[in-house]
């Protein structure tokens, strides 16, 4: 499957982004799909991930400003996020869990400023 992230951008602390990845077939069928991010000079490190049936978990460094959807009729993953800190920045990934390497895509940059 392909996967195609989208909705990065520069955005002031506090504000807020929505991302999107939009997979090139259907993902009904993927048990678990994940967001993953990675800063420079750091791992790449996961952030959200959501099952078929909706369940979520989330770093703890997200939790309860990031929140992870799917709409398996369009065959897309979102991430919203909130009440951005400079330390989001990274570019983020989707994926599914566990990551498989060639689903890695482009992904989108995040900047916060402070």
């Amino acid at each position: 499957v392909q996967l195609v992230e989208s909705g990065g951008g520069l955005v002031q602390a506090g504000g807020s982004l929505r991302l999107s990845c939009a997979a090139s077939r259907s993902i009904f069928s993927i048990d678990v799909m994940a967001w993953y991010r990675q800063a420079p000079g750091k791992q790449r490190e996961l952030v959200a991930t959501i099952t078929t049936r909706g369940s979520t978990n989330y770093a703890d460094s997200v939790t309860g400003r990031f929140t992870i959807s799917r709409d398996n009729a369009k065959n897309t993953v979102y991430l919203q996020m909130n009440s951005l800190k400079p330390e989001d920045t990274a570019v983020y990934y989707c994926n599914v869990k566990p990551w498989r390497d060639p689903y890695w895509g482009q992904g989108t940059q995040v900047t916060v400023s402070s």
